[in-house]
C-alpha cells in the first residue's frame, strides 16, 4: 500500500515539470566584446554569430552606411564653416580697406602715392595690377570651391532609406547653398567695388603723374627756348632786351608782332616803355586779339579820345598822357574778379576802376602786334589807328604785380621780365619798314630827361 502511494506521487510530481518545461520561457545572456555593435549575435566565448536572415544583413549594412554618411556630412560642415569663415575675413578686410581709402585721398598727392604703397588687404599685393589679378584669381577660386561644395552634396547619399532598403541621393540642404550664394555674392560685389576704386585711383595716379610730367617738360621746353635764343644772339645788343622798335609813319603796313601767345588769364600786367609826339592821338602800342574778339586786350588813343584800355571790347578811359615826345613808362594791371584796373605813368598810379568785362577770361592762343589795332585776327589794320613813336620792354605777366615792383621797374632799380611776354630780340619781328636797334633805357631816358 505504502509502495503504491509512492508511486503515484512520483508519477504525479513527473507530470508537473516536463508542463512547465513545455510552457515556461528562458532567457540567456552572453558578454559582448567592447565596440560591438548591439542586437548582433554572439556566442558564449564572444564570438559574432553569423545571422542566417538576409533582412537582417541588409539592415545591418543600412546602418553602417547611415552611420558613415552621418560622418560624411560632419566633415562637409566643418570644412563649410571654415569656407564661411575666410569669406568673411575676405570680406572684413575689404570693408576695412574701403574704410581707409576716403581718409587717404583727403592728404593730398603726395600721400596718396604713400597710402597707395600700403597693403590694405593684407594678403594682396602692393602694385594695383597684380592686386587685380590677385582678386580676380581669387573669386575665381571661390567660385570654383563653390561649384565642387554643390558638386560633392550632390553625390552625398541621404539619410533616407527607400522601401527596399537602398538609400536615396539629395543635394545639400537649400538653406545652406542658398547661404554660401549670398556671402559668395557679396564678397564678389565687395571685389568687384575695390577692384573699380583700384582702377580709378590708378587712373588718377597716371593722370596726376602725366600732368606733372607735363609740367615739367613745358618749364624745361621754356628754359630751352630762353638758352637757345641767348645762344642765338649775335650780339647785336648788349643785351637780348636792350633794343627798341621805332614805328616812323602812320600807316597801316608798319608793325611789330609778338612771336609769344598768351594762355588763358584770369588777372594781368602789362609794362611797356614808350616815346611819340604824334597828334591827335598817338594811335594803337599794342593789341591782342583772339578769334571772335578782335579787341581782346586794347591801348589806343584815337584822335582827341584819351587812352583807352579795351578788354573784350569793354572800354575803360585811362588818365594818362604821354604825347609829349619824352620817354615815359606805362603799366596798367587788371584782374577777372569784379574787371578791377590800374593805370600807373613812371612809376605812380594815376587811376583806377572797375567794372571792366568782371569775370572775364582772357582767352588763350591770340596774336600780339606792336603799333597798330587789330580788325581781325593779325590783320586788317587802320592807318588812322596806328602808332607813332618808340617802343620798348614790352613785358607781360599772369598776376596783378605790387606798386612797388612797377616803382622798381619805372626807376630802373629792378629787372622784372615778363613771365608770359618777356622782352627779348629773338621774341620780337617787324614788318613794313619797322626797325630795331640797340637802346638801353635807363641811360637814353636819362639823357632824354
Amino acid at each position: 500500500m505504502l509502495t503504491l502511494v509512492v508511486g503515484l506521487l512520483y508519477l504525479v510530481s513527473g507530470r508537473t515539470v516536463r508542463s512547465q518545461e513545455a510552457t515556461g520561457s528562458r532567457f540567456v545572456c552572453n558578454a559582448i566584446p567592447p565596440g560591438a555593435e548591439p542586437g548582433c549575435g554572439y556566442g558564449p566565448t564572444g564570438n559574432r554569430v553569423q545571422s542566417s536572415s538576409p533582412v537582417e544583413d541588409e539592415l545591418r549594412n543600412t546602418i553602417i552606411q547611415l552611420r558613415e554618411t552621418i560622418l560624411q556630412q560632419k566633415e562637409t560642415i566643418v570644412s563649410q564653416q571654415g569656407t564661411i569663415k575666410e569669406l568673411n575675413s575676405k570680406l572684413a578686410r575689404c570693408e576695412a580697406a574701403a574704410d581707409e581709402s576716403p581718409q587717404g585721398k583727403s592728404r593730398g598727392q603726395g600721400s596718396r602715392r604713400k597710402e597707395y604703397g600700403k597693403n590694405t588687404m593684407g594678403d594682396l599685393p602692393r602694385d594695383p595690377g597684380e592686386t587685380i589679378d590677385q582678386l580676380g584669381k581669387t573669386m575665381q577660386s571661390l567660385k570654383g570651391r563653390l561649384e565642387n561644395l554643390e558638386q560633392q552634396s550632390l553625390r552625398l547619399p541621404s539619410t533616407n532609406v527607400s522601401a527596399g532598403g537602398v538609400s536615396a541621393l539629395t543635394p545639400l540642404p537649400l538653406e545652406l547653398r542658398e547661404l554660401l550664394r549670398q556671402r559668395l555674392g557679396a564678397l564678389e560685389t565687395q571685389l568687384l567695388r575695390k577692384v573699380a576704386d583700384l582702377e580709378e585711383e590708378k587712373s588718377q595716379l597716371y593722370n596726376d603723374t602725366a600732368a606733372h610730367r607735363q609740367r615739367t617738360e613745358s618749364t624745361l621746353n621754356s628754359l630751352l627756348e630762353r638758352i637757345t635764343e641767348l645762344e642765338k644772339n649775335n650780339n647785336a645788343f648788349k643785351s637780348p632786351e636792350d633794343f627798341k622798335v621805332s614805328l616812323p609813319l602812320r600807316t597801316n603796313y608798319l608793325y611789330g608782332r609778338i612771336k609769344k601767345s598768351l594762355p588763358e588769364m584770369y588777372a594781368f600786367t602789362v609794362c611797356m616803355w614808350l616815346k611819340s609826339g604824334a597828334s591827335p592821338g598817338i594811335g594803337t602800342p599794342f593789341s591782342y586779339g583772339v578769334p571772335g574778339q578782335a579787341n581782346e586786350i586794347v591801348l589806343i588813343e584815337w584822335g582827341n579820345n584819351p587812352i583807352e584800355l579795351l578788354v573784350n571790347d569793354k572800354v575803360a578811359q585811362l588818365p594818362l598822357s604821354v604825347s609829349d615826345g619824352r620817354w615815359h613808362h606805362i603799366c596798367i594791371t587788371w584782374t577777372t574778379r569784379d574787371g578791377f584796373w590800374e593805370a600807373y605813368q613812371d612809376g605812380e598810379r594815376l587811376g583806377t576802376g572797375d567794372n571792366l568785362a568782371p569775370w572775364h577770361p582772357i582767352k588763350p592762343g591770340g596774336v600780339i602786334i606792336l603799333g597798330q589795332e587789330q580788325d581781325i585776327v593779325g590783320g586788317r589794320f587802320d592807318a588812322t589807328q596806328a602808332f607813332v613813336g618808340e617802343l620798348s620792354q614790352f613785358n607781360m605777366w599772369d598776376r596783378v604785380l605790387r606798386p612797388v615792383d612797377i616803382m622798381g621797374l619805372a626807376n630802373c632799380s629792378a629787372y622784372m621780365p615778363g613771365n608770359v611776354v618777356p622782352w627779348i630780340d629773338a621774341n620780337v619781328e617787324v614788318f613794313g619798314g619797322a626797325s630795331k636797334t640797340a637802346l638801353e633805357i635807363c641811360e637814353d631816358r636819362a639823357f632824354d630827361s
